[in-house]
C-alpha cells in the first residue's frame, strides 16, 4: 500500500492525504491559474511568524578599502549613485539586507555632490567619517557631522555632497526600496537643472530642534518629520541624561527612537530609527518582536549574540536582525558605554497591527 502523507497531523491544520487522483486534480487547476489552499496554507499561514533573511554582520574594517576604491572608479554622475550595498545571503533576490530594507555604504570626495533626484522609497542616512559633507532636501541645505542621522523622505527633491576643502565623508544609506518594489509603487526622477536653496542653511535642525520647542509661525502639513537632520551632539547628551535617572530596558539598555517633533511618531511612514546606549558591561535580556532592523555600532564595541549565535562588533560595523529572532546585546568595556544606531520597518508593521513581543523563556541564550 503506497504511504500516506499529511501536509501537517495537528487538527485545524491542512492534512489532507495525496493521491493520483488528487494530483491530477491540482495540476488542472494549475493550468487555469488556480490552486488548491490547503496544499499551501500551512506555508502561508505559520503558527509564528517566519522570518525570510538570516542574522548578517558587515565589518566596516574589510569593507571600507573598497567603498573608497569605488571613488577611484567611477564618479558619482556614472554610477547615479556611489554605493556599496550589504546584501543578506537569503534577500539577494530583492537586494535587501534584511526583511524588506536595503542598506549600503556610500563615499563622496570632496568638491563631488550628485544630481538631485526623487523617488517614492524612503530613504535615510547615518554619518560615518568625514568632514563639509551636506544635504539638500527640497531645498534646505543642511550640513552633516558624524554620527548624525539624516532623512530624505519619499517623494522628496534631495542631492548629497562635500564642501571644497573637506575630507572624504562615508555614510550609511538605508532605504525601503524592497518594500516600495514589493507594493509596486516605486518610481524614480532627475530634477531638471539645479535644485534651487529656498532657505537658509540649516534651516530644518535650527528651527524644530532646540529644547523642544516648535515655531509657532511655521506651517507643516507633510506626513514625515520637519526636522531633516538629527544631531549627534544633542542626541549622545540625551542619552546620557536619561541614563542618570531610568534603568532602562532589560532588552535593550537605553533605548530613545528620533521622532517627528509635531507629533511624537515616528520620522518617516514606513522607516524609523534609533539610538541606544548599553551601560559599561551590560549584558541585556533577550527577546524577539516582529519588525526588521538594521543596526550600526556608533560607540564603543561589544557583541550580539542573534538567534544563538554571537557577532562581535566595534565602531562602524553594520548588523541586522531578522523579525521574530531572538536577540542580545553586550557591551565588552567596562569602563564605556556602547552605542548602536539601528534602523526599521517598525512604523509600517505598528500602523498595520502587526507588532508582537516575546521574551526568551531562558532569560539569555545559549551561544552556538
Amino acid at each position: 500500500m503506497e504511504e500516506t502523507k499529511y501536509d501537517d497531523t495537528v487538527y485545524g491544520r491542512a492534512r489532507v492525504q495525496t493521491t493520483p487522483e488528487l494530483e491530477a486534480y491540482y495540476k488542472e487547476l494549475e493550468s487555469l491559474g488556480a490552486g488548491a489552499l490547503w496544499t499551501v496554507a500551512n506555508d502561508i499561514e505559520p503558527w509564528e511568524p517566519k522570518p525570510s533573511s538570516v542574522p548578517m554582520l558587515w565589518k566596516y574594517e574589510d569593507l571600507r578599502h573598497l567603498v573608497l576604491k569605488s571613488s577611484e572608479l567611477v564618479t558619482p554622475e556614472q554610477a547615479g549613485r556611489r554605493v556599496v550595498y550589504l546584501v543578506n545571503d537569503k534577500r539577494r533576490d530583492v537586494s535587501a539586507a534584511v526583511g524588506w530594507l536595503y542598506t549600503g555604504i556610500q563615499v563622496t570626495r570632496p568638491g563631488e555632490s550628485t544630481s538631485a533626484h526623487r523617488h517614492k522609497a524612503s530613504a535615510l542616512r547615518f554619518i560615518m567619517e568625514g568632514e563639509g559633507g551636506y544635504t539638500v532636501v527640497d531645498g534646505n541645505k543642511i550640513m552633516l557631522e558624524v554620527n548624525d542621522f539624516v532623512i530624505t523622505p519619499n517623494s522628496t527633491w534631495h542631492e548629497h555632497g562635500v564642501e571644497e576643502g573637506g575630507k572624504t565623508c562615508i555614510w550609511q544609506d538605508g532605504l525601503d526600496i524592497p518594500l516600495v518594489n514589493a507594493l509596486e509603487a516605486n518610481d524614480y526622477a532627475v530634477f531638471d537643472g539645479k535644485q534651487p536653496l529656498e532657505k537658509p542653511l540649516n534651516f530644518s535642525p535650527m528651527s524644530y530642534s532646540g529644547a523642544g520647542l516648535i515655531p509657532a509661525d511655521h506651517v507643516w502639513d507633510k506626513p514625515y518629520s520637519p526636522l531633516f537632520k538629527y544631531s549627534w551632539k544633542q542626541v549622545y547628551p540625551a542619552l546620557q541624561q536619561a541614563a542618570q535617572v531610568n534603568e532602562g530596558s532589560p532588552y535593550d539598555g537605553v533605548l530613545m527612537h528620533y521622532t517627528n517633533p509635531l507629533t511624537g511618531g515616528h520620522v518617516m511612514q514606513t522607516m524609523g530609527a534609533s539610538m541606544q546606549m548599553l551601560r559599561p558591561s551590560e549584558h541585556t535580556l533577550a527577546h524577539k518582536h516582529t519588525g526588521s532592523f538594521i543596526y550600526q555600532c556608533a560607540k564603543g564595541k561589544g557583541y550580539s549574540i542573534i538567534g544563538g549565535k554571537r557577532y562581535d562588533w566595534k565602531e562602524r560595523d553594520i548588523f541586522c536582525v531578522p523579525s521574530w529572532v531572538y536577540h542580545e546585546h553586550v557591551n565588552l568595556s567596562d569602563t564605556e558605554d556602547a552605542c548602536l544606531f539601528s534602523f526599521h520597518d517598525l512604523p509600517v508593521i505598528e500602523s498595520l497591527g502587526l507588532y508582537q513581543e516575546k521574551a526568551h523563556p531562558e532569560g539569555r541564550q545559549k551561544v552556538e
